[in-house]
Parts: C-alpha cells; structure tokens; sequence
C-alpha cells in the first residue's frame, strides 16, 4: 500500500517510515510529512484513518454548533474539531471528531496538541471507523479517563452515551428522535438527538 491509496476502514499503517509497530510517539507522530491524510496512535501502533463523508461533517457542525451554545458562549470551557490532535497519554494521539475541554482543565490546551483528557468526546462512526471506535479508541479514552464518551451512529440516527465508571465505561443508554441525552458534562444541554442529524 502507498500513501496515495485511499483506504476504506481503519488500518495500521505499516508503511510509514519511522519507529517500530507499538513505539510511536507524538514526536514521531508529529514528523510524519503533511499528505492529507488523518493518522492516529493507539498504544504505540500508528493508524490510518479512511477521510469523512459529507454526512459525517454536516453531524459534526450541527454538534459544534450546539455544543459551542452551551459550553464556549455560555463560559464553561471550549469546544474543538476535528482535526484537533490530543495526546491522551504517550502512545496515545487521536483526532476525536468533536470534544469539550471544561474551564477547570484549560491548562490541557498547548500550542500544538491538546495534551490530557478531553472532558467529553464524541466520535461519529461509520462501518469504515466503528469497529476501531469500540475498540482500540474507547479503551484509549477508558485509559486517559475522558469522563464522557458520544458515540453517533448516522446510518441509525442514534447517539450511545457513555460514562467513565472505575476503569471502563457504563453505557446511558442509545438515544434518538426526540430524546435528549443525559449528559453530565454539557451544561443546560437541552437539544433532540434527531436536530443533530437534521441535515443529513
């Protein structure tokens, strides 16, 4: 495989020069030339990321849109896109789709990266990215101890709410239609789950 192929679900990407399988660091994460393509290290083992289908973007809008009323205009902390690095840990570098960084925890915003866990992220699935979403992500987060995980499924327009309980996450519940999800991160969150999908 070259870097030129596009490729259709979540890969190691072996092919990448630099350190063994298992020893990436944000470093070497950091010195990978810019080829347009989305990479991320889950416990040392470098990805490649298939790119977002205007589906998925339209979702992730409508949630920064939201998330940006009730956290960043209301003065609780900030609200990022993708694509935002954050290093959960050393070994750990991601690219979540949205997340939320809380006032009490903005000192985890450097220069260059996010460095710590998010307050909440939120990772819009797709049968290309699911499988590494419930898999190899959610342990990372599970590990950074991110308090509050989104998972948004666009072909079943529904979102599972996730919550950090001793060292793995408990799940809310699978939310759609008219429910709003019970969030213990997004202040006066308030907004139908089917608005998020509202333009697809």
């Amino acid at each position: 495989m070259t870097t030129t192929d596009r490729v259709s679900s979540v890969v190691p990407a072996d092919w990448i020069p630099g350190p063994p399988q298992g020893r990436w660091t944000y470093d070497d994460y950091a010195a990978i030339p810019d080829d347009g393509k989305c990479y991320e290290v889950v416990k040392g083992v470098l990805y490649m990321c298939p790119a977002p289908t205007p589906g998925h973007q339209s979702i992730s809008s409508q949630l920064v849109i939201y998330l940006g009323q009730c956290v960043q205009l209301a003065g609780f902390g900030r609200v990022f896109a993708e694509p935002t690095d954050v290093e959960l840990n050393p070994g750990d570098i991601v690219r979540p789709d949205v997340l939320v960084i809380l006032n009490k925890h903005l000192d985890r915003i450097q220069r260059t990266r996010i460095v710590g866990a998010p307050d909440l992220v939120v990772e819009i699935s797709s049968p290309a990215t699911w499988r590494h979403d419930l898999r190899e992500k959610l342990d990372a987060y599970a590990r950074a101890r991110v308090p509050e995980y989104w998972i948004v499924s666009p072909s079943e327009q529904v979102i599972e709410v996730l919550e950090l309980e001793n060292d793995g996450y408990r799940s809310l519940g699978v939310f759609q239609g008219s429910a709003i999800l019970p969030t213990r991160i997004v202040p006066d969150w308030s907004v139908p789950v089917a608005q998020l999908f509202a333009f697809l």
